[in-house]
């Protein structure tokens, strides 16, 4: 059961025999993906619906997701006895609908792309009493993300070298930081992982300004924001931290994941494969020979997402359309 008055699990860290052996250095996955809708996103996302109960008299949430940010979202107000609406554009598939509704959640289906839903989404929180859950951009939604370092803090022996994870619009990133600071890890690398076709990171970081993707053509959609948040930003340009940004394509992504998937018995999603391909594609070695990490890299702590919106089949599918 979740400790205190929380609503997410405090997820196992343990030493990858396999990815130790790949990265030539003990590799230790933090778990979130055995989180109960899926992925970490329930850390954020439970601490911002249960500040807006407390602090905001807020009776009524509003969601525009059909990925890990709805299903956490329908999946806290479920335990908090909360009504939720959940807006999906015309064009999800009627699996996730169907989950989510499974979840006690009000889903309404508004205009053709993700866009338009949340447009909707944001309109209809305006009403008295009801308030709009964000995917990634919001102060709570980061300060329930530092958990996961909190607690990989007191699970592991000594803190890591590195610290590796993916990036999307940058909650689960910016969490990540504020933890590291709240456990005197600031010193620690992060290497942020994207793939081609979902970096605005990355694009951001070679123009040296926040940059808008025109479009996400990514097989990671869960990594599908245009445009990370300006909090990201400045974490990046503070000097306070260092964070490295690295992309691989959708075929390293998926490829990741199939070995993760043999390696561990755990399906993920790609999202989750960009952060596992710094390891099963050799990024950490990439980096070490140009000297932006120790030659002697004892451990690094692997922040395995998860994700929801995957299947032994789309696995599958990918597998067949990248000839892995």
């Amino acid at each position: 059961m979740p400790e205190g008055n929380h609503l997410y699990e405090k997820t196992p860290v343990i030493h990858s025999m396999s990815m130790s052996k790949q990265a030539k250095c003990d590799v230790f996955l933090k778990l979130d993906n055995l989180q109960p809708p899926g992925s970490f996103k329930i850390r954020g996302i439970s601490n911002m619906c249960q500040k807006a109960i407390t602090e905001r008299q807020c009776s009524h949430i509003y969601c525009a997701s059909g990925g890990n940010a709805g299903l956490a979202t329908a999946y806290v107000c479920h335990k908090l006895n909360m009504p939720c609406t959940v807006v999906l554009p015309e064009s999800t598939p009627s699996f996730t609908a169907d989950k989510l509704r499974e979840l006690g959640a009000d889903v309404h289906i508004h205009g053709k792309v993700w866009d338009h839903a949340n447009q909707y989404a944001l309109e209809q929180s305006k009403k008295p009493g009801c308030e709009y859950v964000p995917p990634f951009d919001h102060p709570d939604i980061w300060e329930g993300h530092e958990s996961i370092i909190t607690e990989s803090a007191s699970q592991l022996a000594q803190k890591p070298d590195v610290i590796i994870t993916c990036v999307g619009g940058g909650g689960l990133l910016n969490g990540i930081l504020q933890g590291l600071s709240k456990v005197g890890w600031e010193n620690v690398p992060v290497v942020a992982m994207e793939t081609e076709g979902a970096d605005c990171f990355n694009q951001s970081v070679k123009a040296g300004k926040i940059i808008t993707l025109p479009d996400i053509t990514s097989l990671a959609k869960c990594l599908g924001s245009c445009v990370v948040s300006s909090k990201t930003w400045d974490y990046y340009n503070s000097g306070k931290y260092k964070i490295i940004s690295e992309l691989v394509p959708d075929k390293d992504a998926v490829d990741a994941c199939l070995k993760f998937l043999d390696d561990h018995r755990f399906v993920v999603e790609p999202a989750c494969g960009a952060t596992l391909a710094a390891v099963y594609s050799n990024v950490i070695q990439q980096l070490q020979a140009k000297g932006q990490l120790p030659v002697t890299l004892k451990s690094a702590l692997v922040i395995v997402c998860g994700g929801a919106v995957v299947t032994f089949d789309l696995l599958q599918k990918w597998k067949q359309e990248l000839s892995l």
